[in-house]
């Protein structure tokens, strides 16, 4: 989807002045401020060296911070296909279970490794049902986990496995089936590739964008890997000491990057096919040819 047509399409969540700080002597301020939105259907990108407060704005976004982690400010809202706006802060106990996954889901950051390892797939699938849709008969319950693993390219004869007997690709297909379960129309993305090969990070990220188009969901994908994001992403934003310095479409970002935090970025990766010592300057590969391909 190109950035024109995203950013025409209604806002499905709204981050609105959040901050984040982590009650300790002395406090730390993980999260200053951010404010983003997503539209229905868009990926948006979220960059940044590690430590830099990524994965503490995903677990405000979905209320999972644990103490000492606290949100001190701002709001996130959740727009419904209805025209409904659901503050998010607002929401508790039962209430609050019920969205998460349901409306908002999360694949968290090694999370092909957060598999129950004693408990075969199927009963682990299953659970999202028998706790989120007790209503679902048995029979429908082990349908629906055969078709989401065969969404996200799994053979559904794998519901017999246990964890360890699928590939690392393979178990994060099984966690992004498991994210998908409940029909989410947003789902956050945690580094949910890092710990995979090339070969099979590119299946993955193949997978997601055929799913995305499939589906509409809408997608945060956070990573440190900025390349990745310039090829899957409508918008990126660039967050660094936990503010966002800059915000802008993909082929903006790496055309014509504004901050001198967003440059060093670009620039920490060589180029592949340029002379050795090239670097980037302006988003755009000093060593290249005049011509050479900009990410889409």
């Amino acid at each position: 989807m190109s950035s024109s047509k995203a950013a025409h399409r209604p806002i499905v969540l709204e981050i609105d002045d959040v901050s984040v700080d982590y009650l300790v002597d002395p406090v730390v301020h993980a999260v200053r401020n951010v404010s983003l939105t997503l539209s229905r259907g868009e990926v948006l990108g979220l960059a940044g060296e590690s430590g830099c407060g990524k994965s503490t704005l995903a677990y405000a976004v979905t209320r999972l911070l644990k103490p000492p982690a606290a949100i001190v400010g701002g709001r996130v809202l959740f727009h419904s296909r209805e025209g409904h706006a659901i503050d998010l802060g607002s929401l508790h106990g039962e209430d609050l279970r019920a969205f998460r996954w349901d409306k908002v889901a999360m694949v968290f950051q090694g999370a092909m490794n957060s598999l129950n390892p004693v408990i075969k797939i199927r009963d682990q699938l299953e659970d999202i049902f028998t706790t989120h849709r007790p209503e679902v008969d048995k029979h429908t319950r082990r349908q629906r986990c055969g078709e989401l693993l065969e969404r996200v390219g799994v053979d559904r004869g794998r519901l017999g496995s246990y964890p360890h007997e699928l590939s690392g690709g393979m178990r994060q297909r099984v966690m992004i089936a498991m994210a998908l379960a409940l029909d989410p129309q947003v789902l956050i993305m945690d580094e949910p590739t890092t710990a995979l090969d090339v070969v099979v990070q590119r299946e993955i990220l193949e997978e997601l964008t055929r799913l995305r188009e499939e589906l509409g969901f809408a997608v945060v994908f956070i990573t440190h890997d900025l390349p990745l994001l310039l090829e899957i992403s409508d918008r990126i934003a660039v967050m660094r000491e936990g503010s966002i310095v800059e915000l802008a479409d993909a082929r903006t970002l790496y055309t014509d990057p504004q901050h001198e935090y967003t440059k060093s970025l670009l620039g920490s990766f060589p180029s592949l096919t340029g002379r050795r010592g090239g670097f980037v300057r302006s988003g755009v590969d000093q060593s290249e040819p005049d011509d050479a391909e900009v990410p889409a």
